[in-house]
């Protein structure tokens, strides 16, 4: 059976939200963000691995002590981006000998269960460096640029001030890389990575059009739904996800051995 262990970048503090808790526990209808990426992912992933702020691995910890799920906790001591955050448990990685290297945001808790097992499914069967969903949106915060292949060749991003689309092509903060590609091509990127111009961070993001430059094979497939490239950043977000999900979009998953 495969096995996958997922990554979830998460010492933001929540500042748009005005939030008085680490923003993974950030009460979505009443329930913490993490809670609905447990419920999401365990049914799929071996081990959970979450990379904190320094003043949120306390509460953290108590959080996650009685679940009854396999977490490891990592800290990021200064918020230089979500390339290094990804690149902090790479010992971890090591130690627990996994296939797969999942990674989502921990904001992102649109995305459909439909769309968790595709990736599953197609991690599985693709020769791929990464395997994630994408899905086309108005005003994208995101744009993967293509060429006549169909392979990923640049990228856009609203955050970095770039001159964005219309119409663009964005990811939902959720990909699996291979091991290799997680232990062996993101740390080759990582030494040539640039600041971003605008947020003067590490970003992970422009990796996928790396890997296609290294003749590296990055399969995408269509999300479950738009709405699930929507983290939660503001409390604009947090109304229109709150209502999505309390009208039961994320109540039909259910667990399949060997997925």
């Amino acid at each position: 059976m495969t096995k996958r262990l997922l990554i979830i970048p998460a010492a933001g503090l929540g500042s748009r939200l005005q939030a008085d808790t680490p923003k993974l526990l950030y009460p979505v209808n009443g329930r913490p963000m993490l809670d609905y990426l447990f419920e999401l992912y365990a049914p799929v992933v071996s081990r959970f691995v979450l990379v904190l702020h320094p003043a949120a691995i306390e509460r953290v910890e108590a959080h996650c002590a009685n679940l009854g799920l396999p977490v490891d906790f990592e800290v990021q001591e200064s918020p230089t981006g979500m390339l290094d955050a990804i690149l902090i448990p790479t010992e971890r990685v090591r130690q627990h000998q996994h296939d797969q290297i999942w990674i989502t945001w921990c904001d992102q808790v649109a995305v459909h269960p439909r769309t968790v097992r595709r990736l599953a499914e197609m991690a599985g069967e693709a020769d791929s460096a990464m395997v994630m969903p994408t899905a086309t949106k108005p005003e994208p915060y995101i744009h993967f640029e293509r060429n006549e292949l169909g392979d990923i060749v640049g990228l856009k991003q609203r955050r970095e001030a770039d001159d964005m689309p219309e119409l663009g092509e964005g990811d939902l903060g959720l990909f699996c890389l291979t091991r290799a590609a997680y232990l062996d091509l993101l740390p080759r990127f990582s030494h040539e990575a640039v600041t971003g111009s605008a947020t003067q961070e590490r970003n992970f993001l422009p990796f996928i059009p790396w890997l296609t430059g290294q003749q590296q094979r990055v399969r995408t497939f269509p999300a479950h739904a738009e709405i699930e490239t929507i983290g939660i950043n503001t409390k604009a977000d947090l109304k229109l996800i709150e209502t999505y999900l309390a009208n039961g979009h994320q109540q039909t998953f259910r667990h399949h051995p060997g997925i």
